[in-house]
């Protein structure tokens, strides 16, 4: 999966036109009513969200929630590859959001909870980009390299949340932020991925951080319930750090810059790279995005 997401990466310009618009054909010079894509998902306002059979999260009022299958037909229509989501939360303007998805890696120990060296881990991935930016110039692209941390790798002990961001630079000079953050539980690692524009990370923050914590495991699935004989990941939090750009690669597919507006229909150019995460700028209310 990871060298099929490393080599697939491509620039991408779509037009999408959803299948539920199709009226008549209307009269020469009467204007075209501005299509709202997202009205044909099945979205939750209220109550607790199943993602998947793994956790549920509270919806708050002015947030949506769609499930995991929702989720991919979504991540599809902004030019991704086909994937597996457990579903995905954000505001009722969709401004940003968040994408769930859970790896059944095994109990992940926390020992090295203490050991968290964000310097030591920055030249972990910065060796990472050499490998894969050849890979890139092999296919043509431009270069992706990790410059610095926007926050760096810290450990919740009380939540088991690992979190981190990453200021990413291509080759043309621009640069984004990579957010993730690990929700450890009893037999995997549930990953989560703020979606947002690069410039609005800091204000949007805390209330990402306020959202995930409703998200709860299901009963006998809690990172406290682990049992002796239960199954163990093979990595610890450093290597849930250091490999982070490859499992972002891996499992969220094409995820680049977007910049999104209406005009009729959907114009979307997606600029994909991996790992580099996907910024979008008012999905609904047609605001243009820095791309």
């Amino acid at each position: 999966m990871v060298s099929k997401a490393f080599h697939s990466l491509l620039f991408a310009s779509l037009t999408f036109t959803p299948a539920f618009a199709q009226d008549a054909a209307p009269v020469p010079g009467d204007a075209q009513p501005e299509v709202d894509p997202m009205a044909q998902f099945n979205w939750e306002t209220s109550g607790r969200g199943e993602i998947s059979n793994h956790a549920t999260i509270a919806i708050p009022e002015g947030f949506r929630f769609l499930n995991g299958q929702e989720t991919a037909k979504i991540m599809q229509m902004f030019g991704n590859l086909p994937e597996d989501y457990d579903g995905m939360i954000g505001p009722d303007e969709l401004d940003w959001f968040v994408v769930f998805q859970f790896e059944d890696s095994g109990y992940v120990k926390d020992d090295e909870k203490d050991d968290l060296d964000a310097d030591e881990l920055l030249e972990s991935l910065q060796e990472q980009d050499k490998a894969q930016n050849e890979a890139r110039r092999q296919e043509g692209l431009g270069t992706l390299d990790t410059v610095g941390w926007a926050v760096k790798p810290n450990y919740n002990e009380s939540t088991h949340n690992l979190e981190w961001g990453v200021i990413l630079e291509s080759s043309s000079g621009n640069r984004n932020v990579n957010f993730l953050t690990k929700v450890l539980g009893r037999h995997g690692i549930m990953h989560t991925t703020l979606l947002c524009d690069t410039e609005d990370l800091q204000n949007i923050l805390p209330a990402y951080q306020n959202v995930l914590t409703g998200l709860e495991y299901n009963s006998g699935n809690t990172y406290a319930e682990y049992e002796e004989g239960d199954k163990v990941a093979e990595y610890g939090l450093k290597a849930l750090v250091a490999g982070g750009a490859i499992f972002a690669a891996a499992k969220l597919g094409l995820f680049g810059t977007i910049a999104l507006w209406f005009k009729k229909a959907i114009k979307l150019i997606v600029v994909a790279a991996a790992a580099i995460g996907l910024w979008i700028k008012r999905l609904v209310t047609g605001k243009k995005s820095d791309a």
